[in-house]
């Protein structure tokens, strides 16, 4: 019976590659987008082409009042397509980048950096429980900017170690039931995160690629593919561990 992954934000970015490197793996996959339903459908028939089964559901995850329904639609889209009742790991990626200096940075920027990436994997994790396997797994996406800092970035980074701590509750209080938690923390990718600066301004690729000990900026598909062996029998002793994928981005 094929494991089944919940990845949220799975229409783009490193969400996408995610949920199609875990098809390649030989996994299903729940994916979530909040405003892209023709690139969440376009990632489904890719699945679908790799033999693979797949299903898009709408969510967005800075409403925290929208989850219970989304937790009936994850188990209607559960029984529908796999007639099962528990899904088998959670992706917690989907997000977005605000980028401002302390002095600049509003309210509603730090509420909404906060509401989508703590409040909400906090409590889209709490909802989905009920319907996650023992022995499954959980990563939650952090960022290198935990570990350095960028001016800029002090919102963003404050919210992503915030889901590096509660990444270790999880893998303490969850440990019970056999279920795993890890982080993973990409450096400077090639998406389109803050309108594409790294892979479309030349200047910021190029100093970025500058501070890598191995030349070069990431892509997707150095992501992608190392959360799906995380979420393997072969790294089932893996957890509470922050793992950073960056290509030795400031060492």
């Amino acid at each position: 019976m094929s494991a089944i992954s919940l990845v949220t934000g799975g229409s783009r970015g490193l969400g996408r590659n995610t949920a199609i490197s875990i098809a390649r793996h030989g996994g299903d996959v729940l994916l979530t987008y909040r405003n892209g339903a023709e690139d969440a459908r376009a990632v489904v028939a890719e699945i679908t082409a790799l033999g693979r089964k797949a299903v898009a559901l709408r969510l967005d995850t800075g409403d925290v009042a929208g989850f219970p329904a989304f937790v009936e639609a994850v188990r209607a889209a559960l029984q529908a397509n796999w007639g099962r009742d528990r899904f088998d790991h959670l992706v917690n990626n989907a997000g977005h980048g605000e980028m401002a200096g302390i002095a600049e940075t509003t309210v509603a920027q730090f509420d909404r950096l906060f509401d989508v990436h703590v409040k909400g994997v906090f409590f889209l994790t709490q909802a989905l429980l009920p319907l996650m396997a023992d022995g499954g797994r959980i990563v939650n996406f952090s960022s290198g900017l935990t570990r350095v800092s960028y001016p800029g970035f002090s919102a963003y980074s404050a919210a992503k170690g915030a889901v590096e701590i509660l990444t270790l509750y999880m893998a303490k209080e969850l440990g019970h039931r056999g279920i795993t938690a890890n982080t993973v923390a990409p450096g400077a990718i090639e998406t389109d995160f803050l309108g594409g600066a790294v892979r479309d301004t030349p200047a910021y690729n190029e100093a970025f690629a500058a501070m890598i000990a191995l030349g070069r900026v990431g892509l997707p598909d150095d992501i992608g593919p190392a959360v799906a062996s995380l979420l393997g029998p072969d790294n089932r002793w893996v957890t509470a561990q922050r793992i950073e994928i960056s290509g030795g981005q400031n060492i």
